[in-house]
Parts: structure tokens; sequence; C-alpha cells
């Protein structure tokens, strides 16, 4: 079967390189019972490959299904994928089958695999390796015959690196790595898609199809599309069921694109391109801290000096003194205070610029008590105190409403729910 086939029949849309690549892959790995791991952003259709794979294999007769690890709850997972014995858990009344068993001889599509309990993980890796597993309860080893088609729109080699995702599963899932290209990276394909998309809704809606004119096309292309396909399909919709004018102009269009995606994403400040590019906030919060930490060992490690000889104290307040002094030069916050105030006799300068000269001070006596005291009272850098404390300030900036609280945290509904049985944090 040809490529143009394969597209018509699963009306995929398009003719970008990155997605013919993806395609002839899928197609090559499909007469195969190898595992695939399809990776693409949220919204570019990874489910779609899946059942192009399972179409064309020699299981396409046998049940397909598709389970969606981010939306099972961490404590019945277990039950859903490999089934469970009566009276396992409160609730289980009855013995149940789960999907690598009602399956066995098809393929079962792993949606969102990253979001999939580490305990979970370990059950998966036993059934890719040796085919077996064991019901939730019990402790009879079953077989089963079932393909494993992964889907992540997360990179889960950097979860492999933050012990979030076991690397031993990630290698054998990712036998054979598809990687679906986003909109952004098939420009070419976005009026394609457009236009069928607002034939489709023209047709259900009895209306007529809207046109884009030249200057709104190339607003659409050059649009961010952060929902990809997903997105660009409720905007269609949006269009064509709202729109009272058929010819769509620039500024009608961007009435239906949402303000903050309209222009690309900036970038941090103060940061050079290629270096101490954080991927989130938490990663800045994360590097500030561990400055702060390289800050204090150096502090402790003056003081022990010092405390060893205490002729470096004098020495160490006439540095500070003039530290300062240069300071304020070079900032021109000195020469501005003097300039300020040229109609009186003497400037206003700070008051410990006004304090005795070195050689009048008494060194500061420093003794091994002051340095343990000062590291009892060291604020804690401890990364989990610190996630804690964000999940805290995040559970109080929106009053206890979790799923607004996880938006903000960079995290899943899910992932916020077993940090607070973790931390045992009170709502």
């Amino acid at each position: 079967m040809d490529l143009q086939s394969i597209k018509n029949r699963f009306g995929i849309i398009g003719n970008a390189p990155a997605l013919n690549h993806a395609l002839n892959t899928a197609v090559q790995v499909a007469a195969t019972d190898l595992t695939v791991l399809i990776v693409g952003e949220s919204g570019v259709g990874k489910e779609v490959f899946s059942q192009i794979i399972h179409a064309l294999s020699s299981r396409k007769h046998n049940p397909f299904i598709a389970v969606n690890c981010g939306a099972i709850p961490e404590g019945t997972i277990d039950s859903e994928l490999f089934g469970h014995e009566k009276g396992a858990f409160t609730g289980a009344v009855d013995s149940r089958k789960g999907y690598f068993e009602t399956v066995s001889g098809g393929t079962i599509f792993l949606d969102e695999i990253g979001e999939m309990p580490l305990g979970t993980q370990a059950r998966l890796l036993r059934v890719l390796e040796t085919g077996e597993f064991i019901r939730v309860g019990s402790s009879k080893v079953q077989k089963t015959d079932v393909r494993v088609i992964a889907a992540t729109n997360r990179e889960l080699l950097e979860f492999t690196q933050k012990g979030r995702f076991r690397e031993d599963l990630y290698y054998r899932l990712s036998t054979v790595p598809i990687r679906v290209p986003s909109l952004r990276d098939r420009k070419e394909d976005v009026l394609l898609l457009f236009r069928k998309f607002v034939v489709d809704f023209s047709e259900r809606y009895k209306t007529a199809p809207v046109q884009l004119d030249e200057e709104a096309k190339q607003v659409l292309v050059n649009y961010g599309w952060q929902g990809n396909v997903r997105e660009l399909k409720n905007i269609a919709e949006q269009i064509s069921v709202l729109s009272t004018n058929p010819q769509i102009s620039a500024a009608i269009l961007k009435n239906f694109l949402p303000e903050k995606n309209r222009n690309s994403l900036p970038v941090l400040a103060n940061y050079p391109t290629g270096s101490n590019d954080f991927s989130n906030e938490r990663e800045i919060l994360y590097k500030l801290f561990f400055d702060m930490k390289k800050d204090v060992t150096e502090l402790k490690k003056m003081f022990l000096e010092i405390l060893q000889n205490p002729s470096l104290a004098g020495a160490a307040a006439n540095f500070t003194r003039d530290s300062i002094l240069n300071d304020f030069h070079s900032n021109g916050e000195l020469n501005n205070s003097v300039n300020s105030n040229n109609n009186t006799s003497t400037a206003v300068q700070p008051a410990y610029l006004n304090q005795p000269s070195s050689t009048n001070m008494q060194p500061m006596i420093i003794t091994e008590e002051t340095i343990h005291h000062h590291e009892e009272i060291e604020e804690s850098l401890n990364i989990m105190d610190k996630e804690k404390e964000l999940i805290v300030k995040a559970l109080k900036k929106h009053k206890g409403k979790r799923r607004d609280a996880s938006l903000d945290l960079g995290i899943s509904e899910r992932t916020l729910y077993r940090k607070l049985k973790e931390y045992d944090i009170d709502e």
C-alpha cells in the first residue's frame, strides 16, 4: 500500500517531509512485533499512528485498545492493566481480567506512558521481556501475547535522569522510535488542514465554507500552534460557526487566536543563548539555591581561615570596607550622591562609610562556636523541601483548587495528588 492510500484511509492531511518519514517508519515496522515508542507534542495525532501500525500488522483482526495512563488513578492502574483477584483490595468484590489478558493476541496502545507510576513500570517491563504478568492479589503467573505501542509528549530520557522513569523500560520501549512532527515543523500543511476542516464543518453546520485572504493566510501559517492539529481544528470550527462574514481577513482571524499564543514565547532575560537555558521556573529556582549554597560554603571557608589565623581578621575588615567603596564608585552611586548635594559642604553618605578607619576598628572575634551556630540556623537547601514549599504556595494561591495549582506548577493533576500524599500536605 502506497503512502497516499494510507493517508486517505486514515484521514491524514499533509506532505511535509517529517510527516512522510514518520509514516514510512510506521508502515515498515507494522509487519513486525517490535515495540514502538511514538514521541510528539500533545495534539499531533500520535494515536492515529498506533492505529496505522495495528491495521497493517498481522494482528489486525485481533483486539486493539488505547489506554491513557495519565487518566487512571495510581491506586487502580495495576488492576486495570493486569487484573485482580477477588478481595485483593477494598471494593474488589469479584475477580477481573486486565487489559493485557483481554487483548492477548492484539495490540495495546499506552498513551502518556511518562505518567505511569514506577511500580507499574516494573510490571510492564516484565511483560515486555517475558510475556508474563501476575494479577493484583494473586501469585499465579499468567502469559500474554500483546504488542505494545507507547506514546508520550515528554522527553522520557530526561525523566530517567531524574528518577521518574525506569531507564531499562525506556530502552525496551524505544526499540523503534517514531517522532511525529509538530504543526510548527510542517507549516506547508497548515492551509491544507484548515481548508479540510472548514469544508467538513460547513457540511456539518450547513454553512458556506469560509475563505481566508492572503494576509490572513500568512497569520495562520506563522501562528505558534502550541496545541498543534487539535488547536487548528478548534479554531476552524469556531470560525465556521461564529463568523458572520465568509471572507476572513487577518483582523477577523486574530480575534479567534488566543492573545498569549500569537507571538513566540519570550526568552529568559539576562541569559546568553546556549548557556543556562532552563526549561521552567523550577529549574531556575534550583540553580539559585545551588548558587546560594556555594556562596555559604565560601563564607564558611573564609571564617575557618580567620579562626585558624586571627591576624587575618583586620585584613578582612579592611578588604570588606574597600570592596564596598569600590562597588559604590563602579556603580556611580557614590558620585551621584556627591553631585546631588553640590550646594552643601559635605555629601550625604551611607552610615557605614562614615565609620572610623580600619586602624581604629576592633576585630570581630570569631570562635568555633560561632561557626557551628551559623550552620544550625542555615536555611534548608533540600530540593524536596523546596518542592513541598512550592506546592503549598500554589495551593494557597489558588485556594486549594488542585487543577489550577497543577497548571501553575507545570505538572499533571495526578502527579500533584501523588505529591500531596508523599509530602503529607494538608489541603
